[in-house]
């Protein structure tokens, strides 16, 4: 059997509008409920090849009602150390390819100061063919000798370029892995309140992610006008909020009216609401937004003046 509640509430919520109506016709009345600036973030985990299964939560950093900032760890997979450990070879490899270069360089360096001390004994030689004190043996040996020192000049730079290459290749393996760490950590995109924990450590992540985030420094009351109102509705209009569950009433302005028109049954599950009823959202901006930070969601009437 289903509740009667809704339909109570549907019915005084009715004699509450046309009471203020028949009072004020220029006034709207509206149910709606409250919201966190840009709504609810769900916060997830980054699909990789290596996690087909999904990515089971390691470690969490944060609890429900949380106030967390912007680029705070929240919570990481168990993938993590796997990830850590790739970098610290990854580094390792860089070290290596460093070294390995600066050997190369420095066998490069001292094979071309031979190359070029052995042309220069080629000239001499040549120089003193010319003069008669040299035989053509002698020149053609050392000529000979100077080209041998030289290739292996060239070949030792090409050793020594081709190690440089080698580090650069190290460095962006590095950086790939660094960003790989990364996607395995779960960090927080906003100041904001943390709502809800949805996995939890050696838990998978689901689609409904890993926990609800909200930037609750501007709450806002979205009111769910029916069309045949909205033309008494403009931006800059002011409006009270109240609630069972608040303490005192809630001034507001409305900031935003939305292009969409809805379905009534589309937000909600009311019995006796009119099926073919049509409503557009209009975001008020509350002026005391700490209220309802830990209200999320709340149904309240709204009446824009």
């Amino acid at each position: 059997m289903k509740s009667p509640l809704p339909v109570m509430m549907f019915g005084i919520f009715s004699l509450f509008s046309h009471l203020l109506l028949a009072s004020d016709i220029t006034a709207v009345a509206a149910l709606g409920r409250i919201e966190p600036e840009n709504g609810i973030i769900i916060i997830s985990a980054s699909s990789t090849p290596d996690s087909t299964a999904g990515s089971l939560i390691a470690k969490l950093h944060v609890a429900e009602g949380d106030s967390v900032s912007a680029g705070q760890l929240l919570a990481e997979t168990d993938s993590a150390p796997v990830a850590r450990a790739l970098i610290i070879e990854t580094e390792k490899e860089l070290e290596f390819a460093q070294r390995q270069f600066d050997a190369d360089n420095s066998i490069a360096d001292a094979a071309c100061v031979q190359a070029d001390t052995a042309k220069s004994e080629a000239l001499r030689r040549e120089t003193l063919l010319n003069k008669g004190l040299a035989s053509v043996e002698e020149v053609e040996q050392t000529q000979g000798f100077a080209k041998s020192l030289r290739a292996s000049c060239q070949s030792a730079r090409v050793s020594a370029t081709a190690g440089e290459m080698a580090i650069e290749v190290a460095r962006a393996r590095l950086e790939r892995r660094k960003a790989e760490y990364q996607r395995k950590m779960i960090y927080s995109p906003i100041n904001g309140l943390v709502l809800q924990v949805n996995a939890y450590p050696g838990e998978f992540v689901q689609a409904d992610g890993i926990l609800e985030l909200a930037a609750v420094e501007k709450m806002y009351a979205v009111a769910e006008i029916y069309e045949t109102d909205i033309g008494r509705v403009h931006v800059g209009q002011k409006a009270t909020v109240s609630s069972a569950a608040l303490s005192e009433k809630l001034s507001g302005k409305v900031t935003y009216i939305h292009p969409k028109v809805k379905k009534h049954d589309a937000i909600g599950t009311d019995p006796a609401a009119r099926k073919d009823a049509r409503i557009i959202e209009v975001d008020v901006l509350l002026d005391k937004p700490q209220a309802v930070r830990r209200l999320t969601n709340l149904q309240v009437e709204i009446v824009l003046e």
